[in-house]
């Protein structure tokens, strides 16, 4: 290698371009960092707003089924047999965009687990006919195996509820009051077997910028 005068700047100026370019490089690598991804307890409680959250949901799906397997005439109604129950979806009064079919999914898993009930599922009765046809007219199925129409079980009661919200605010501070209320009525004599009602009241108050 020519270590004339006349070649050593030039030769300095590569190695300083080359050691530019990789600290740029090391600086865009440091810049798309991979983000760190943990998991939390899904049943820690969540007041990060007013808004309903999954602690909300789990609060009321919680006391809802255990005020309804506690009712008396229904533990007299489970004490012997498992009445179906058709659930129907949560209606949704409030100005939130709330996922009441989270909330109707929940108390409906809850009470299906404590055994006392069996529930028919009118969100599936599109796929439900679908399967039903191709048994009985797709050529495929044995018909001896083939479920025929008409042979499901029909439900005894009908659970529906409300979830709506009262919201006020004052300077700095914003209250909202939530209701939920579930209903159980008896489908053949149209008595409501049993009702209730949870509330919840979140308070918020802002900062004030600069203090």
């Amino acid at each position: 290698m020519d270590f004339r005068p006349s070649v050593l700047p030039s030769f300095r100026s590569s190695l300083l371009a080359a050691a530019a370019a990789g600290g740029a490089a090391l600086l865009a690598g440091g810049c798309a960092t991979t983000p760190v991804v943990s998991y939390g307890d899904a049943t820690a409680v969540q007041s990060v707003t007013t808004e309903f959250s999954s602690t909300d949901l789990q609060m009321i799906a919680g006391k809802m089924v255990d005020s309804m397997l506690t009712f008396p005439p229904v533990m007299e109604m489970t004490a012997s047999r498992r009445p179906i129950i058709q659930v129907e979806r949560v209606k949704n009064k409030t100005m939130q965009h709330v996922d009441t079919e989270s909330i109707t999914d929940t108390i409906r898993t809850k009470l299906l687990r404590s055994g006392k009930f069996r529930f028919t599922d009118r969100t599936t009765d599109q796929e439900t006919v679908a399967e039903l046809q191709a048994q009985n007219s797709g050529g495929l199925t044995d018909p001896n195996k083939a479920v025929a129409f008409g042979q499901q079980e029909a439900a005894e009661y009908i659970l529906t509820g409300n979830f709506s919200e009262i919201t006020q605010s004052a300077g700095r501070v914003s209250d909202v009051y939530y209701k939920f209320t579930l209903n159980l009525k008896n489908l053949r004599t149209g008595i409501l077997e049993w009702s209730d009602e949870k509330e919840i009241r979140k308070t918020a108050k802002s900062s004030v910028i600069g203090f």
